[in-house]
């Protein structure tokens, strides 16, 4: 049997699982009618960002695992690369 993780790489081809991943920075700031959520992981450069409805706990210190792609977003001009994490779970 399949975990959600494995299904949803099976049908994505472009989706990455990573687990026991280390949340060094957890920044939470409202948009709209969202809570976009940033996660700085330890070893990686590159920000991992989702969004809620409401706000959530600090993860700061967790391990966490996550389920992500790589897109880029264009902050004053220029093109930064970032994970969307399309599923997220405390480790």
């Amino acid at each position: 049997m399949k975990s959600a993780s494995e299904a949803l790489i099976a049908k994505h081809q472009s989706l990455t699982h990573s687990e026991m991943m280390k949340v060094s920075s957890h920044v939470q700031r409202n948009k709209g009618e969202w809570i976009i959520n940033t996660l700085m992981l330890e070893g990686y450069d590159i920000a991992f960002k989702y969004k809620r409805k409401k706000r959530y706990k600090s993860l700061q210190g967790q391990r966490v695992n996550l389920t992500y792609y790589p897109a880029t977003e264009n902050v004053a001009g220029l093109l930064i690369e970032v994970m969307n994490v399309v599923r997220i779970k405390v480790s």
